[in-house]
């Protein structure tokens, strides 16, 4: 029996040992919770409960070039209802009141709100939708409604904001304005301006404290952020809306008449290099056309005969040729290795001269002068095409840019096709505006600037940093070989292929281009292309357009398909001028205008008069003889004249306004 009880005994000590030793981990193990990991688990615990959720930005607004807006951000908000945080006597005293409110903001009747309220409440539901998408005034009023204006805690009101991006052109310009998208994986895709000038116009993200309520969803703990977003900035682009605008429907109007697959227009400042309009259309299933693809900067192709224009400024600087060098066309077709070059003209030009020959874009004519002149050394002609820039990237900060594609004899694709080919744009490959870039250079007397898109980037107002004029090569060509061009550009459109968009009316320069694409697949297939400037005398804008895969029933050679749309962009702008505007002894409506521009725009010119130099004339003197010939002045200051705003001898119209600076 003693042996027994011992036993028993034993074995009391023995549980009763492991509870203890049990009882000492257990507090061990609280204890290391507590004051080791304590921390640890703490953040564990809230970051269940409660989280910080990023509030995004509002990104800064993109103008363009005048304050119109073409993209900004819009912030929207959502408001929801907790139905338990409210006390049985605030939700009796405000459901009335605040059902009749909703009813007048919202629409529905006040029966509709109510019951709705009652419902939430009596199944204490914490999240109930009241409004989605509100603007900021629309927030604000429903914040100071009965029971909500008591806030988060006594009113049950729950506020999230998000930011819209919205872009006042609509699908005009879409690719050029581009977007800033980020991914499941917070992977960016950046495209257009709003890509290329992301990191100003970004901001920085702010926190919002939230609590985790029933069915997984989240609840503003209170109004205030943890952490307020910072705006962005913003950003004043080079891009005039009333450009693109006139660029956009002229190309559209082309590609629809021509049922082509795409097209391209941009149309430049030629001393600034400043991007006025660049429009990109591309043709779907159904027969429309929308922004697809930024086609002027990424799509690198063959450019057929406005690459001429770089071969003759080649040949001219590298003293090879002259102007008047005669070529002999013979019947409009030539061969090299067994391949025939041929002329459009049937039957050939005959014996022309070298300007003539670029005038008419006689194939033949070319590829004899730069064969010629270059088939001993062709890398003499290759290196010519490196210095004027022609096999560099333009380095825009637009993302996708093109690699040009120049072909050099130490290729090992280089065979005896490959200069005479070159001379009339095949083989090699080019961007839309890497092209107009080259003959923009040309009529700035060869000062080649790079394109540019943005003009400032502001805080308000205040000024971050402005972008000026960047020089790419001071001279891709002596001022007398792009005098000589120019001087053959300007012929192209009185003279020759282009001779179709003459008018006495107003010059334009530039070069048609037609060349076969996608012909390994099957023939027939062209792109159509006219690059140029205008005025021809005087060039202040520089444009091009290109034009892929028209209907070939209805046209496909350059002067048809893509200079029409040159001569309405110039037309159109030279309409909306300054200028023009201010005449106002012209007694002609818009419309009237437009479908008698000739006559317009002749009565113009016929009004402008020669502006007399007025510097150092006494100021009475000075008014006096400016308001005789018609002017309107404006004085600032006392003495005599020390600056006016337009020069001695230029044309203006009279009853523009002349200011003369006299401090």
């Amino acid at each position: 029996m003693a042996t027994t009880d011992k036993s028993i005994l034993n074995r009391m000590y023995f549980v009763a040992g492991c509870l203890f030793i049990f009882a000492i981990a257990v507090g061990f193990k609280l204890l290391n919770i507590q004051f080791v990991h304590g921390e640890h688990y703490k953040e564990l615990a809230e970051e269940r409960t409660i989280r910080n959720f990023t509030i995004p930005a509002n990104r800064g607004n993109l103008y363009d070039s005048n304050g119109s807006l073409l993209a900004t951000s819009v912030p929207k908000y959502d408001i929801r209802f907790d139905a338990v945080t409210v006390s049985d006597k605030n939700f009796e005293e405000n459901i009335g009141p605040l059902s009749n409110e909703l009813s007048k903001m919202l629409g529905k009747a006040p029966s509709y709100y109510s019951r709705r309220l009652r419902e939430a409440r009596a199944h204490k539901q914490r999240y109930l939708l009241i409004a989605r998408n509100l603007d900021y005034s629309e927030y604000m009023k429903m914040k100071s409604l009965p029971m909500f204006n008591l806030g988060a805690y006594k009113g049950g009101i729950i506020t999230e904001q998000r930011t819209v991006r919205e872009h006042p052109l609509g699908k005009m310009g879409e690719r050029t304005v581009g977007y800033e998208r980020r991914d499941e994986n917070g992977y960016y895709t950046r495209v257009g301006l709003e890509g290329a000038f992301s990191s100003y116009l970004r901001g920085k993200d702010g926190k919002q404290l939230k609590q985790k309520i029933a069915k997984g969803q989240w609840k503003p703990i209170s109004d205030n952020n943890e952490v307020e977003p910072k705006d962005g900035f913003d950003v004043i682009s080079t891009i005039d809306v009333n450009i693109q605008d006139i660029a956009h429907h002229s190309l559209l109007r082309q590609l629809e008449y021509f049922e082509a697959d795409h097209g391209t227009v941009v149309v430049m400042e030629t001393k600034t290099g400043e991007i006025k309009a660049m429009s990109n259309l591309g043709r779907t299933e159904d027969g429309s056309y929308y922004e697809k693809r930024n086609y002027a900067v990424y799509e690198a192709h063959e450019p057929g005969s406005t690459f001429k224009l770089m071969a003759m400024v080649a040949a001219l600087e590298d003293k090879v040729i002259d102007t008047s060098q005669v070529l002999d066309t013979e019947n409009g077709v030539v061969r090299f290795y067994g391949r025939a070059v041929r002329d459009s003209h049937h039957g050939g030009y005959g014996e022309i001269s070298a300007a003539r020959a670029f005038e008419v874009s006689s194939n033949t004519a070319f590829t004899k002068m730069i064969t010629g002149a270059y088939g001993d050394d062709p890398s003499r002609f290759t290196d010519r095409l490196d210095k004027m820039e022609l096999n560099h990237k333009i380095g825009l900060e637009i993302k996708g840019e093109g690699s040009p594609r120049i072909p050099h004899p130490q290729d090992k694709n280089w065979n005896g096709l490959s200069l005479p080919w070159m001379a009339f744009g095949y083989g090699l490959a080019i961007t839309p505006l890497q092209t107009l870039t080259f003959y923009n250079a040309i009529a700035n007397d060869g000062e080649m600037v790079k394109p540019r898109f943005i003009r400032e980037v502001r805080d308000r107002d205040r000024s971050i940093f402005k972008l000026e004029k960047e020089v790419v090569n001071p001279a891709i060509c002596s001022k007398e070989t792009a005098q000589k061009v120019r001087e053959m550009m300007k012929n192209v459109v009185e003279r020759g292929t282009a001779s179709n968009i003459y008018t006495e009316n107003f010059s334009m320069a530039g070069k048609t281009g037609t060349c076969q694409t996608e012909y390994w697949i099957e023939p027939g297939r062209y792109i159509a292309s006219f690059a140029g400037y205008f005025p021809a005398e005087d060039p202040k804008y520089s444009c091009i357009v290109v034009i892929h895969k028209p209907k070939r029933s209805k046209g496909y050679y350059g002067n048809i398909v893509a200079a029409p749309v040159f001569k309405d962009i110039a037309r159109k702008i030279y309409t909306d001028t300054p200028v023009m505007d201010s005449l106002e002894t012209l007694e002609i409506e818009d419309e009237k205008a437009d479908k008698n521009y000739e006559q317009y725009y002749a009565k113009i010119q016929n009004d402008k008069i020669l502006m007399p130099d007025v510097t150092g004339m006494p100021a009475m003197d000075a008014v006096s003889l400016l308001e005789n010939l018609g002017l309107k002045v404006k004085v600032r200051g006392d003495g005599v004249v020390k600056r006016q705003s337009v020069t001695a001898g230029q044309k203006i119209v009279s009853n523009q306004q002349v200011n003369l600076d006299l401090s």
